[in-house]
């Protein structure tokens, strides 16, 4: 029996050895019909019946080691039909197997997007990139961003490492560097901001349904404005490929906070449900009570709803030519509610203000896009990209509680404050990609932006409450207190970009060194801004009468302004408050991508930047009016170097040279005013010098699985933040606050397929993980402000972290899916955000800085795909429903000065495919 046994086990290593020795290749190229038979690049081929799959490469090209036998192959690629073949394979042969695949309909597959589309929406074919490019990348595609339910693209970018969302408002953070670090583009090209404080348009505007994939750009390119430090966020727009469809969805979503406040949700009037309005300053306010809108809110039913409609055409021209056709509108609209307190207190702790704040929302988005791709034959292609976004935000805010200003010991201080903001963008883009020969290609982009910000008619009334007797009159101390007051942002912005392409070596052979890039970014921006207040000045006689705070209409009148009972006045008659702003940036860049060993690559490049910008302005502060101009030129080199450990790991190395510019409203002797603070800008703020260096390792150990980790650090001179300076008021402003500050940090990610079951039918849960470990530090030099501008700061300590940053983001989800046969499928995904606790404001006066405190949000997505057609997604957010903590860090301990819950948020919906 032992001889036999032992005879047996020899016979089975001969057998597999043999069989190992003998293993034939199934090679060959996939391509593309409906283009023409190009390469198709990131396609799947799976050997039918078993866990064997690879994926093609960016020339279409596979291959398959298997042992002697007949198989299936099956080709598939996203939005394309599947095609099965047979192949019969011998020991050591190599059988060529090429396929061509043509656009359908709508596959189960690929069950978590809605239409067809292109390889880069995978998170595969995003993965394969990042993996074989010698730029260090990181991107989020449509396909992820459907399986974790994300709905904007502000919520997809705070899911990759290193990035967070300032609660409360849409300023993002990349690796502790807030707004005036980060760049936003679509296409390639850049977007303005349609918040005059914010440098970055606010990217919860743009619906994910308008996005191919979003790519985060936190190592610097000398394609990129050098006005970079923390990271890029380019939106890559829709590029629509099939033979056509169209798809309408409907939902409708509510809040747990809204549902508590359901019989009593008051809002202001004037603005309607769809987010426009058409009203303005009013015809002779000052001559008369002739304002449009009633200071008397409104009663809501405060339940959200969404629709949305795709559509997606492709037609021949010619034996080469096609033109790619996709089109998108949707609305949205939702209501939140959040109540709590906010206070402004000393360093000892005593309050200078308390109130206890409750705020009703209303907000919605209108998106529409067009774009056309038009490819005229496999070496040119052009196209037009149209987007439109309006966005609009109504609040009404109550206050009630005390201010040290205010002496009335028999009452409480009662603000009202109704604020409509709207926000429209409108961006064109011309593209165009040009293979001139076989070596040399050409790209450009062209495009005209517009946007307008206006906060028409924005209400402010400050009351008593007599709490023994309960009734209510006007209080005021300055005839500011009882206002309404009007804004409108004009920004136009002319942007091109031109780049050749000279490929080193034979590409066509696979001797390929690299290439050399060589191009220019041009960008053109003027902003006209504009604010006039109007003050309703009440006479003594006014200020004792009794009022109903929800009917001040009784009060506020022309009849009562005939009396002279009050009297409407402004900052200069009926000329506004203004500033203006210029920025031309011309810039000439190159790039050297050169392969130094089989395993060593390099990118060397450089950048030139002539930048100048002006601000004009007349204000309250300055009636006369200032201008001032500065124009620098920046020389910014980059280095980025890859070291393939093996075929699955990546060793990396970037470093770079960067500056920070600020912005029209920080130069501009411009005040703004809000409940609890106000804002006034530093004509002598100028621009930060940055320096970057990151080391990164990666491994993917399969096509969907990913391992990364990156050291990174930032060093920055003459750092600028926003501080409160010594003043009768404790405005804030804008200062280089010290020479020097810096920020260091990990990032680690990884994504792993738990278990994946059945190839054909997809049963498979997955798992992915990002967290970030950082230190910011910055130096703060009182003398250095006072000799620098005609300001004057008093902070408590001598140095202090960088605002918004957090010392660590973590960001983890769980996801299932499963498919059947009959074109019906599940995913179900549960996400997870933590970010710990973050410095919002540098204390000042001896007062301890101001801290958001650690919180976490848990998210879960739900969704369902009935047959072919339709399909149902069910959402639940915030679902823990952490109360969101400010506290002042104050010597004798914390003092809690803002705090709330934003309740739990449900939605339903529905999509349907014609």
């Amino acid at each position: 029996m032992k001889f036999n046994l032992r005879f047996l086990f020899i016979a089975l290593f001969i057998c597999t050895v043999s069989i190992a020795q003998n293993k034939g290749t199934i090679s060959g190229v996939l391509t593309d019909k409906d283009m023409n038979n190009d390469p198709l690049p990131f396609a799947n081929v799976l050997i039918k019946g078993t866990n064997i799959s690879v994926n093609t490469d960016v020339d279409g090209k596979y291959s398959l080691s298997v042992n002697p036998g007949n198989y299936t192959l099956v080709f598939s690629f996203l939005g394309y039909e599947s095609v099965e073949a047979p192949v019969a394979i011998k020991g050591s042969e190599t059988v060529v197997v090429n396929q061509a695949l043509s656009s359908g309909s709508y596959t189960l597959k690929d069950v978590v997007v809605q239409a067809a589309a292109v390889s880069k929406q995978k998170e595969t074919a995003l993965l394969l990139e990042q993996k074989n490019a010698v730029d260090i990348k990181q991107t989020i595609g449509a396909q992820e961003l459907s399986r974790k339910g994300v709905g904007d693209v502000a919520a997809a970018v705070v899911k990759t490492a290193g990035v967070s969302k300032q609660e409360g408002n849409s300023n993002i953070f990349v690796r502790g560097l807030g707004d005036r670090y980060n760049s936003t583009s679509m296409n390639g090209l850049p977007i303005p901001s349609s918040d005059p404080e914010r440098k970055n348009i606010a990217l919860d505007i743009f619906s994910t349904d308008i996005v191919e994939y979003i790519s985060i750009d936190k190592v610097y390119s000398p394609r990129i404005y050098g006005d970079f430090a923390g990271g890029n966020v380019d939106i890559i727009s829709k590029d629509y490929r099939g033979d056509g469809m169209l798809e309408i969805s409907l939902g409708s979503k509510t809040n747990t906070n809204t549902l508590g406040q359901a019989n009593n949700f008051m809002l202001q009037q004037g603005p309607n449900k769809s987010g426009y309005v058409s009203y303005g300053v009013p015809n002779d306010p000052l001559s008369g009570y002739n304002f449009e809108n009633s200071l008397n809110p409104t009663k809501e039913a405060p339940f959200g709803g969404e629709f949305g409609i795709k559509a997606g055409k492709t037609f021949r021209i010619g034996e080469e030519g096609k033109i790619s056709l996709f089109g998108t509108a949707s609305f949205n609209s939702g209501y939140e509610f959040r109540e709590g307190s906010t206070k402004a207190v000393s360093a000892q702790a005593a309050e200078q203000k308390s109130f206890f704040q409750q705020k009703y929302s209303y907000n919605t988005n209108t998106t529409g896009m067009f774009n056309a791709n038009y490819r005229i034959n496999r070496n040119h292609k052009i196209g037009y990209n149209l987007l439109y976004v309006n966005s609009s935000e109504q609040t009404r805010d109550t206050y009630l509680g005390s201010d040290r200003d205010y002496d009335n010991a028999a009452a409480d201080l009662s603000i009202q404050r109704g604020t409509f903001t709207q926000n429209t963008v409108f961006i064109n883009q011309l593209l165009g990609n040009h293979k001139l020969t076989d070596k040399i290609d050409f790209n450009w982009g062209a495009s005209y932006n517009t946007v307008e910000g206006s906060m028409p008619d924005r209400i402010q009334n400050m009351l008593f409450h007599y709490r023994d007797d309960n009734y209510y009159s006007l209080a005021q101390a300055t005839i500011t207190d009882n206002q309404r007051y009007f804004q409108n942002l004009k920004e136009d912005e002319i942007a091109a970009n031109l780049a050749f392409t000279y490929k080193l070596g034979d590409s066509e052979n696979g001797n390929s060194k690299g290439k050399i890039v060589a191009g220019y970014n041009g960008k053109f921006k003027k902003r006209d801004f504009e604010a006039i207040q109007f003050n309703f000045r009440i006479t003594e006689a006014g200020l004792t009468e009794r009022v109903d705070p929800n009917n001040l209409d009784a009060f506020f009148n022309q009849q009562n302004y005939d009396n002279g009972t009050f009297s409407i006045t402004s900052f200069a008659g009926m000329t506004p408050q203004t500033y203006s702003g210029n920025q031309d940036i011309h810039a000439g860049f190159a790039n050297l991508e050169y392969k130094l060993t089989d395993k060593l690559s390099s990118v060397f490049g450089i950048r030139y930047e002539n930048i100048a910008q002006t601000v004009e302005w007349r204000t309250q502060f300055d009636a006369g009016g200032g201008i001032n101009t500065f124009e620098r030129n920046e020389f910014l080199p980059s280095l980025v170097l890859k070291y393939e450990l093996n075929e699955k790991q990546n060793l990396r190395l970037a470093a770079s040279k960067t500056y920070t510019l600020p912005q029209f409203k920080e130069r501009a002797l411009f005040v703004y005013e809000d409940v609890m603070e106000s804002k006034i800008g530093n004509p002598y703020l100028y621009p930060s010098q940055n320096y970057n260096l990151d080391i990164k390792w990666e491994m993917f150990p399969k096509s969907e699985e990913l391992l990364s980790v990156t050291a990174f650090g930032k060093y920055i001179l003459d750092p600028i933040n926003e501080v409160i300076i010594a003043s009768a008021s404790n405005d804030i402003s804008w200062v280089n606050i010290g020479d020097t500050g810096y920020a260091y940090g990990i990032e680690l990610e990884a994504r792993k397929n738990i278990f994946d079951l059945d190839e054909e039918l997809t049963n498979k849960l997955s798992f992915g993980f990002n967290a970030s470990f950082m230190k910011t530090h910055q130096d703060i030099d009182r003398q250095k402000v006072i000799d620098e501008t005609d300001l004057n700061i008093n902070l408590t300590d001598s140095s202090s972290g960088f605002t918004g940053a957090s010392d660590l983001i973590l960001n983890t989800d769980l996801s299932y899916a499963k498919n059947w046969k009959n074109d019906a499928g599940i995913i179900a995904t549960l996400s997870y955000n933590h970010y710990s606790d973050k410095l919002y404001a540098i204390g000042s006066q001896e007062k301890g800085n101001l801290v958001d405190k650690a919180m976490g949000s848990l998210d879960f997505v739900f969704k369902t795909k009935l047959n072919k057609k339709l399909g149902i997604d069910f959402g639940a957010r915030n679902i823990l429903n952490p109360e969101f903590k400010r506290v002042q860090e104050n010597a004798g301990g914390d003092v809690l000065v803002f705090n709330y819950k934003k309740g739990v948020t449900f939605g339903l919906g529905m999509n349907y495919q014609f």
